[in-house]
Order: structure tokens, then C-alpha cells, then sequence
């Protein structure tokens, strides 16, 4: 971890709530606002969710689904993301969602009238802007989690042995 915690303090508390009092709890607000108020489906969300958390390379993010109603994504849908041009598991929706994550926090220059056409064909404003601050909130958190070495703070139990 990059960041010296308290003995005793839990990190992401810590970093997320005492650290920065002006910023932190703010971050935390809107990251938790992405979760809470989205009306996007729950394959899109986390089709674009997923592919900003292995962009990122957060442990945390990458392990996370996200519940809607006790409903999670099925087990093999991380690697669909991964494949998301090739895979059969995705419709439309779900593929283009995946291509915005990656095309966002890549190549936001790249997001040529080809892809806009194809996007406002699939999804309304409202969805875009929705989906758009979303991804602006996961990557920058979990990348400022993956680079200052809280994503290892946190980590499910499937990447105990990677941190």
C-alpha cells in the first residue's frame, strides 16, 4: 500500500473518509450514487463496470457483482467481458456497453460518428450521460485504489493470493 494507514484504521475508511474530509466522502457519495440510482440494466452495467475494472486492474472491482433484487451476473460473465466483440453471451446492449468502457478509458478521442451512430441507435441521452458518468466514477476510483494499493486492502476472497 502507497498510503501510510493508522495502526488499527481500516484503509478504505481511512482513505475514504478521514484522509481528505473535504473530498473523500464526496467520492464515496458519488461512487456509491453510481450503484444505487442507475436505471441501466444490470448486464450493461456491469458489462461496462467489469471491463473498467480490468482495465484498471483493481482486485476489488474485478472480484465485485453487483446485486439488483438478489439477481448477480452468472459466474463465466468476466470472461465474457474480456471477449466482449466475439462473445454469444451478449446482445447488443450488453456489447456496446463493454465497448464504451473500453473506448472511454482508452481512447475517448477515438469515439468516432461510426460508433455514435451505433450507440444512440442502442441507448437514449439520458443512458448515455447515465452510463457515462458511471464509467467516469470507476475509473477514476478504482484506479486511484489500484495505484495507491487499497484495491489489495479489500480484495474478495477469490484474490486473496494475488495481493
Amino acid at each position: 500500500m502507497q498510503i501510510d494507514v493508522p495502526a488499527g484504521k481500516d484503509p478504505i475508511m481511512y482513505v475514504w473518509g478521514e484522509l481528505v474530509p473535504g473530498i473523500g466522502p464526496a467520492a464515496a457519495t458519488l461512487g456509491t450514487a453510481v450503484y444505487e440510482h442507475s436505471t441501466l440494466g444490470l448486464r450493461e452495467f456491469e458489462a461496462a463496470r467489469l471491463r473498467i475494472a480490468q482495465i484498471n486492474g483493481c482486485l476489488f472491482c474485478q472480484d465485485w457483482r453487483t446485486e439488483r433484487d438478489g439477481v448477480t451476473v452468472e459466474e463465466s460473465f468476466p470472461d465474457a467481458v474480456v471477449d466482449w466483440r466475439l462473445t454469444a453471451a451478449f446482445d447488443d446492449r450488453t456489447r456496446l456497453a463493454a465497448e464504451y468502457a473500453e473506448r472511454f478509458a482508452l481512447d475517448h478521442h477515438g469515439l468516432d460518428d461510426s460508433f455514435w451512430m451505433r450507440f444512440k441507435a442502442a441507448y437514449s441521452d439520458r443512458e448515455i450521460v447515465e452510463l457515462s458518468m458511471c464509467l467516469g466514477s470507476w475509473l477514476s476510483f478504482g484506479r486511484l485504489n489500484r495505484v495507491l494499493g487499497l484495491d489489495a486492502a479489500c480484495v474478495l476472497p477469490s484474490h486473496l493470493s494475488s495481493s
